[in-house]
């Protein structure tokens, strides 16, 4: 019976315009990065970048080569919008933009994450199966229908994003809006809305109403009767969080996502008026079903589980970073820091205190500043640094940091050799202070 519904074909329109947008959305995201100056500051300038522990292999193409390689990923976003050699492209788009997003973490973004997901899903949806290049090429490959499945993947992960999104900002800081009130206050100068984002009242919209929008905006567009207005308000929602915190394609790519919960019939009728509509209900179960439901099962067990992880970390994980990343811990906090690096010769006893700029972009230098796992990895990048020019080094790290405009706080202790301690990626590093006085 799971397999009848699992396998059971729908009309396909929602995919086929959802691969459109999104291809194109990919080009713009790609592009754009080159244009605005993303791929300069972030990729090119940078003499060190701190990719995810564990993927400092992926490291950026030297000299202009950065420029290229995302030149090349917005060709393959091309391809995937036109639906020609749609498989290869995916695939290639897909590792492109996975290797860019593990190579650097200073510009850290839960929406790069999302892509790379959401990518990797579209590699196995049949989603050139009409209006493609591919299908002219080849006729044989035409359909107008799906498997059920190619939709509720798409929706379950959503429902995972916006959940936990929603759950992440029950915290005090956010519900007092305090977090709010120190977000807005950098868009002070914003023309005509400047100051309206500096009222109390809108705060607390803001805190309360992103919480029931994340909570809720799935369900309400799963459910028929809720449904336009529900997505009416999410056209409000990304298109604020798009003017205010220019975010790049993810308000757009959100808005897209919406062709998933509306009928096919309604999407073909308002974009594909040419093609027929399929009104079988055919359940065509495959021969690689079984691999296809364990790949999916797992994917999934993870996708539950990843941000859960925090839970079982010492401490709090605003505090320590420690399970914060792939957990759709989403705007949920101001950090700032002011840290110092100490380099003590061994043999000598000699210290010298560096500056970060030396070594660092002024982006890096925020995140080198405030959150632990990249502050290890700058002290690793820096002992290297001394070990190439024959010093024996220690290296001591005095951080004091601010969480959503709390006092400054030690939290580095500054007794420990940096340098010179493990990093463990499933345990609480006992070398990060406490959050709260003892």
């Amino acid at each position: 019976m799971l397999n009848n519904w699992f396998f059971k074909h729908i009309d396909n329109s929602v995919l086929i315009v959802f691969r459109i947008i999104f291809g194109l959305l990919c080009f713009l995201e790609s592009v754009g990065a080159i244009f605005t100056g993303w791929v300069k500051h972030t990729l090119v300038d940078p003499d060190f970048t701190f990719s995810f522990i564990g993927f400092e292999w992926l490291q950026p193409l030297p000299g202009h080569g950065m420029y290229y390689y995302y030149i090349v990923m917005g060709v393959f976003a091309l391809f995937i919008t036109v639906g020609y050699k749609y498989r290869l492209a995916m695939i290639s788009f897909t590792l492109m933009w996975s290797a860019t997003y593990l190579m650097q973490k200073s510009s850290y973004n839960n929406h790069y994450y999302l892509l790379m997901l959401i990518s990797s899903i579209m590699v196995f949806l049949p989603a050139h199966k009409y209006a493609s290049v591919d299908v002219k090429q080849n006729p044989k490959l035409k359909s107008i229908s799906m498997p059920q499945w190619c939709r509720w993947v798409i929706v379950l992960q959503l429902f995972i994003v916006y959940t936990y999104a929603s759950l992440a900002k029950l915290y005090p800081d956010w519900l007092d809006t305090s977090v709010i009130e120190l977000m807005m206050k950098s868009k002070q100068n914003y023309i005509i809305v400047g100051d309206l984002l500096q009222q109390k009242w809108l705060h607390y919209i803001l805190a309360y109403g992103g919480i029931l929008f994340d909570g809720l905006i799935v369900p309400l567009l799963l459910y028929k009767p809720t449904r336009k207005y529900a997505f009416i308000a999410s056209i409000f929602f990304h298109l604020f969080n798009s003017f205010v915190f220019q975010i790049g394609i993810f308000p757009y790519l959100s808005l897209a996502f919406a062709l998933f919960f509306f009928q096919p019939e309604t999407i073909q009728k308002l974009f594909l008026k040419k093609k027929l509509f399929y009104k079988g209900e055919a359940a065509i179960v495959p021969k690689f079903k079984t691999p296809l439901i364990i790949v999916f099962s797992i994917y999934f067990i993870i996708q539950l589980g990843l941000p859960l992880r925090h839970h079982f970390i010492e401490d709090d994980v605003l505090w320590t970073e420690e399970g914060h990343r792939l957990s759709w811990r989403m705007m949920l906090r101001v950090k700032s820091g002011n840290t110092t690096y100490s380099v003590e010769n061994k043999d000598t006893g000699k210290r010298l205190f560096i500056d970060m700029k030396d070594y660092l972009s002024a982006k890096q230098v925020r995140t080198a500043s405030t959150k632990p796992d990249v502050i290890w990895q700058f002290a690793q990048h820096l002992k290297q640094k001394f070990k190439d020019g024959g010093q024996n080094v220690a290296i001591y790290i005095n951080s004091k940091v601010s969480v959503n405009g709390k006092p400054y706080k030690t939290l580095i202790n500054p007794n420990i050799d940096i340098a010179n301690v493990e990093w463990d990626a499933f345990n609480h590093s006992t070398w990060v202070l406490p959050s709260k006085e003892e």
